[in-house]
């Protein structure tokens, strides 16, 4: 087989296209990995970790029906002061 310089291909030749190949195929496959992920990842995620804050567990409950609204003031009141009432008692 003949090539551009009518010399054939010599051992550097071969060495040179098969790295060349080789990072070629790298390139691809890591773009195509990084635009699968940009394109599937939601930014803003529900961090499902963190527990509800104290506030939000009342409000849960007083939605329920667990409480009425008197109490459900209430415990919102104590909820939101410095703690310096709780420890008057």
């Amino acid at each position: 087989m003949t090539y551009w310089n009518q010399l054939g291909m010599s051992g550097w030749d071969w060495f040179a296209m098969s790295i060349g190949s080789v990072l070629l195929w790298a390139v691809f496959l890591t773009s195509a990995v990084l635009l699968i992920r940009n394109l599937t990842h939601t930014s803003q995620r529900p961090n499902t970790l963190a527990a509800p804050s104290p506030e939000q567990v009342l409000a849960d409950r007083f939605a329920r029906g667990e409480m009425d609204e008197e109490e459900y003031r209430n415990r919102l009141a104590v909820l939101r002061t410095d703690g310096s009432r709780l420890t008057e008692h």
